[in-house]
């Protein structure tokens, strides 16, 4: 390490200009001189807990005696094929897929809520709790396990957690079967009544991360004068490299030209959604993309910038939104999400929904990639994340909340062996594994959660 003028850069170091406030990558110049020990912050475990509606094929009976979505061995070695996560098999050793486990805080209590799974779900997934069925503001349910992490450990990064969505989610008023919208769009919750708010614009989250100190006007002045949030920086970039090492620079260097790339690649999209074309997603922000890929790789690219950054450790991420139609076309399949969904246990229905999951699951090795691809004193950032992947429903069909789709991504610090398929006893609460999870995330005073009935492990015997 050269650090040249002889002092090291703090952890929570930022380069501010007019409209933006850059956080820096972590660098060798922020070990402290003379000590041969990293900072604290290095040893922060990062969080992305994400939501995928309408369950899996493979959850149906007969699909999973196909394993279209669990792989039929337990243990390490396990053939992934047949299943809805073959794209994962390069990242098997950070896969750890945990099956045959219950959600049934989503499920129907009383009379009135039969017919309402659809509604609950969103809500239950990271609380593990029942909802209460209201279509006022009464809304009720139980803080999320994201929340509940970021309330403990994310209060020293600038932005304690963000939230953010695919999907349309700005339906007001009620849905259906008594519910108010808000659980069905809210994934994350501070407190038992309180839902936090998505963001679909990848405009809206780059500058929550990199131009909070702009106003408005100051921002869409620079973006109609097609000017860089990093133009702002650039005197205080350049006085910083003159006092970092060669290797500091190029990743300084690396880590700003990955800013300006997204940044000119939300450019293109509003661009493109502002020339007056049709567009596929009329309804969308100009800056949302009509492709699902492009959307969710923006949004993947964002996320790994601001754990590069630590501008925040905890993001939720819903990717759809349920009784969603929406069509996937590179998934081989031209059927609408949610009717491919009630594939009415017709095999050649339940294989059609079966692409559309896989196609779902291809998107997450770009994620994995870019995590896998950012060093961060000894490990990389997907060894100290934890990434959270599955659905409240599980066969789809029937509206159920049995044998859901559930897996893990990333070493969570050591937390997550890897390269694991452990499947629960019948009747296991999917409340057991997020109850483990909060311990493994330093929650270890927690006795429950949700409908735990106990911690579950996450290694096959």
């Amino acid at each position: 390490m050269t650090f040249l003028t002889g002092r090291h850069l703090e952890r929570r170091a930022f380069l501010k200009g007019l409209g933006a406030t850059i956080g820096l990558p972590y660098l060798d110049a922020m070990m402290p001189t003379g000590r041969n020990v990293m900072p604290a912050d290095l040893d922060k475990t990062r969080l992305i807990a994400m939501e995928m509606s309408h369950g899996a094929a493979g959850c149906n009976v007969w699909g999973a005696t196909q394993n279209l979505w669990a792989p039929a061995d337990v243990g390490s070695d396990f053939d992934l094929t047949p299943t809805s996560l073959m794209p994962l098999e390069a990242y098997r050793d950070t896969l750890t897929i945990v099956s045959n486990t219950d959600v049934r805080m989503a499920e129907a209590v009383l009379a009135p809520e039969v017919g309402g799974d659809h509604f609950r779900s969103t809500a239950t997934f990271l609380t593990q709790a029942h909802p209460k069925q209201t279509e006022g503001s009464d809304v009720l349910v139980a803080t999320s396990l994201d929340q509940l992490f970021a309330q403990r450990f994310g209060q020293d990064t600038p932005i304690p957690s963000m939230q953010l969505c695919v999907e349309n989610i700005n339906q007001a008023g009620g849905c259906a079967y008594g519910y108010t919208c808000v659980y069905t769009d809210s994934l994350s919750w501070a407190s038992p009544t309180e839902p936090l708010p998505l963001i679909r614009d990848p405009r809206v989250a780059f500058e929550q991360l990199f131009g909070a100190g702009a106003t408005a006007e100051e921002r869409r002045e620079r973006r109609l004068a097609s000017r860089s949030v990093l133009d702002a920086i650039l005197g205080r970039v350049a006085e910083l490299e003159r006092s970092l090492g060669p290797s500091d620079g190029r990743r300084l260097d690396q880590y700003l030209s990955n800013v300006r790339e997204i940044e000119r690649r939300i450019g293109m999209v509003e661009a493109r959604n502002s020339s007056g074309e049709a567009r596929e997603l009329p309804e969308a922000p100009a800056g949302v993309p009509d492709s699902f890929r492009e959307h969710t790789e923006l949004m993947f690219d964002l996320q790994a910038l601001a754990f590069e950054s630590d501008m925040t450790r905890v993001f939720s991420f819903k990717l759809s939104r349920d009784s969603s139609g929406r069509v996937f076309p590179e998934s081989g399949s031209d059927s609408g999400f949610h009717p491919a969904s009630h594939h009415g246990a017709v095999e050649d229905g339940i294989l059609e929904f079966a692409k559309i999951n896989r196609y779902h699951v291809s998107m997450l090795p770009y994620l994995l990639d870019r995590l896998d691809g950012i060093q961060e004193g000894d490990s990389t950032l997907l060894e100290k994340t934890m990434i959270i992947y599955g659905s409240p429903m599980g066969d789809p069909n029937v509206h159920n909340h049995r044998r859901v789709p559930f897996l893990l991504m990333g070493g969570a610090n050591g937390k997550l062996a890897g390269n694991t398929h452990v499947r629960a006893p019948d009747g296991t609460p999917l409340a057991n594994v997020m109850l483990t999870l909060l311990h493994d995330l330093g929650l270890d005073d927690m006795e429950s959660f949700g409908d735990s009935t106990g911690e579950f492990t996450l290694t096959s015997a």
